[in-house]
């Protein structure tokens, strides 16, 4: 699953802005000077651990957080860890790896320059990987524990609705799709190209429902008609929702170059859902992350009730 963390703009301004100042070089801590500070379930929290994660939330929220706060969200993650093995759920280096280059990538640097901005401000990217492989393993955990008290339901979502009085007047819809490819083999001449296009232009002037447009284009040469895509309101970008909104059951839309030739889309139903609007989303992403915040918290409490803890 894709990692997905907490707002990062403040880091990756500061981040940024480090990287191009240059302001120092990387810190260095030599390992005969760590100490343990705790031990949670026989894992050990040393000093270095507590002081990097002091440089790295400082950075992250413009704030120094106490020493204690720090302690305690360290042995959070090192509890969220050990109940992945508990579950024989160990994250693998290349997820933590592609969840941290995604994350440099969303702050418009690579990997490397995210590890080389950190180490200015002294602080290792180890500290940064150590919480996104936490948080990978308590998603899933969490996810997995609770699926069923985690699902949704649309009544709760619509009487939300209600009680807050989100605007929910804009009908979202489900759409039933068919692709239908006019094949242009790689590296044909614009000619080809635009040759192509001409056929399926004729095919869309013609096509006038799904049940015999399709045969009839499945009958044409070098012409791909793929299955059937289900396809909510909320999982389509705005541009291409309107298109749909605009378009009648039973026509295609324009045709489009893709890197395999020219793709049309067949619509073949389009039923409204009062449910499926971009308040609705909000509202149902809102109730999600409440119950999983809930359910994350209260297990949490409950490993923290059965580890062994011991602070030096």
């Amino acid at each position: 699953m894709q990692y997905r963390s907490r707002p990062w703009t403040a880091v990756r301004r500061l981040v940024v802005a480090l990287a191009a100042a240059a302001a120092c070089a990387a810190a260095t801590h030599p390992a005969s000077a760590q100490q343990v500070a705790v031990l949670v379930n026989g894992a050990p929290i040393t000093t270095y651990d507590i002081e990097q994660r002091i440089k790295f939330d400082t950075l992250a929220s413009h704030k120094a957080p106490s020493r204690q706060d720090v302690i305690q969200e360290l042995i959070d993650e090192k509890l969220k860890v050990h109940a992945g093995r508990l579950y024989k759920l160990e994250v693998e280096d290349s997820q933590v790896n592609t969840a941290y280059a995604n994350m440099a990538q969303r702050m418009h640097l690579s990997a490397d320059q995210l590890t080389t901005a950190l180490a200015h401000q002294g602080i290792d990217a180890q500290t940064l990987k150590a919480k996104i492989r936490a948080d990978i393993a308590w998603q899933q955990i969490v996810r997995g524990k609770f699926q069923s008290s985690l699902q949704i339901r649309e009544k709760d979502v619509f009487n939300k609705l209600q009680t807050e009085k989100k605007d929910d007047k804009d009908v979202g819809y489900e759409y039933q799709l068919r692709p239908i490819l006019f094949i242009v083999p790689p590296g044909s001449s614009q000619l080809v190209l635009d040759s192509r296009k001409r056929e399926a232009e004729q095919l869309r002037a013609r096509f006038e429902n799904c049940n015999d447009g399709l045969n009839f284009a499945r009958a044409l040469r070098d012409v791909a008609v793929r299955d059937l895509i289900v396809k909510s309101s909320a999982d389509l970008a705005p541009e291409f929702r309107k298109i749909l909104d605009d378009l009648e059951v039973g026509h295609l839309t324009s045709p489009d170059p893709t890197p395999q030739g020219i793709q049309m889309f067949a619509l073949c139903s389009k039923k409204a859902n009062r449910l499926d609007n971009a308040a609705s989303k909000e509202v149902r992403d809102q109730m999600f992350a409440q119950e999983f915040q809930a359910k994350s918290k209260r297990y949490l409490e409950e490993l923290r009730r059965q580890a062994m803890i011991e602070v030096k």
